[in-house]
């Protein structure tokens, strides 16, 4: 994780900008069922099963939902569209307001439902690099709250919450780390099991390098469980063995890459060994060839 960079204290009180846009990576899923799945007392997320076809499971983005007596710390809020059943959720299991919304990343499918959230009263949290892809993106109309950079700490209701500004999906992901519950929660630096590695997104400052690099990052942290940007939670053996098939797929394409092989033998190639490189996967595949000289 980066290193020398300012521990920050957020607070409500840390207003950097109130104009701009979300990120509109990707488009809302018609009609996705949401669920609620208990992770410990007082922690929750809310997930939803996009498809299943072929025995293979597409999964919505995953909002971590952490209760305080003083209030609710969200992780992500899927898209604007589902802003009214994330919230219907939460209510289900207390009646005290939403304080806090801790943003992975950019993507629509996790903050698309931001600008609600802050106009409901909470405070948007998002790091600085990804902040920036937010500005960049056309359409301005609105930014969150509070930006930090490499590390920052959130207290609410006697909990604490620790951020990890990192670089592997997009140049700014966010590791919300909570200490009391041994608990990660990744966003998009992974995905679950079945989907994994997941695509980076080179648009926003996204590394394959970088990616494992900071699940390495990860594996320092004092955790029993880490809930992944799509997908049921997964233990530290699952992401070990997430680490060794990014590095694997990495260095295979590294060689094929080296091999002078095109983006679509290099596809077919990952497709049958290591059954990576269908769709969506081919957009990320000639900025791999970019990087992975």
């Amino acid at each position: 994780m980066r290193q020398n960079l300012n521990f920050l204290f957020l607070s409500a009180a840390a207003l950097l900008l109130s104009l701009g846009s979300i990120a509109n990576a990707q488009q809302a899923p018609p009609g996705p069922v949401t669920q609620l799945r208990k992770i410990k007392d007082d922690l929750y997320v809310i997930e939803n099963l996009i498809t299943n076809v072929d025995n293979i499971r597409k999964y919505g983005g995953n909002v971590l939902v952490y209760l305080t007596d003083d209030g609710v710390i969200l992780v992500d809020c899927k898209f604007e569209s589902m802003h009214d059943d994330v919230v219907e959720k939460v209510k289900s299991l207390t009646d005290k307001p939403i304080k806090y919304v801790i943003l992975t990343h950019n993507h629509a499918d996790h903050a698309g439902g931001a600008a609600k959230m802050a106009a409901s009263g909470a405070t948007v949290i998002v790091s600085t690099d990804d902040l920036e892809n937010m500005v960049r993106a056309p359409n301005q109309t609105w930014l969150p709250d509070v930006g930090y950079s490499g590390k920052a700490q959130l207290r609410l209701g006697g909990k604490e919450v620790q951020l990890y500004e990192v670089r592997g999906h997009t140049r700014g992901d966010t590791l919300v780390y909570l200490p009391a519950e041994r608990v990660v929660e990744s966003g998009d630096l992974f995905a679950t099991v079945e989907e994994l590695p997941y695509i980076v997104d080179y648009g926003s400052g996204g590394s394959w390098m970088d990616l494992s690099n900071e699940i390495d990052e990860l594996l320092k942290l004092d955790f029993d469980l880490v809930v992944p940007g799509h997908g049921p939670p997964v233990t530290r053996q699952d992401v070990l063995k997430i680490r060794n098939r990014v590095v694997a797929i990495r260095e295979r394409f590294r060689a094929l890459n080296r091999e002078k092989k095109t983006q679509e033998e290099i596809r077919q190639t990952l497709l049958r060994e290591f059954n990576w490189g269908g769709e969506p996967v081919p957009a990320s595949i000639g900025g791999m060839m970019q990087e992975l000289r």
